[in-house]
């Protein structure tokens, strides 16, 4: 069964490379989604594929890229729908 997973990152996020790690991370995972930086500061990552390669990016996004520094995360989980491919906003 594939979920989906919805973070929004906050933090020291934005302009350090986060998205580009995310993305790296969840091409090696096989993870479909995005990762967009929001308006407010925070980054918003949408990933759908199994729970415990879900799982397994939660772990990198809560670790962050090397200038990053993440702050928290709000997590929510809910059925897959479908995405391709994954792409950094």
């Amino acid at each position: 069964m594939l979920l989906r997973l919805t973070v929004l990152v906050s933090g020291t996020v934005q302009g350090v490379g986060y998205r580009r790690f995310v993305q790296r991370q969840a091409e090696i995972l096989r993870l479909t989604g995005y990762a967009e930086n929001l308006a407010d500061g925070r980054v918003e990552v949408v990933a759908e594929g199994e729970k415990s390669d879900l799982e397994h990016l939660l772990h990198f996004l809560k670790k962050g890229s090397t200038h990053a520094l993440v702050d928290s995360l709000e997590v929510q989980w809910a059925d897959a729908t479908g995405l391709t491919g994954f792409f950094a906003y």
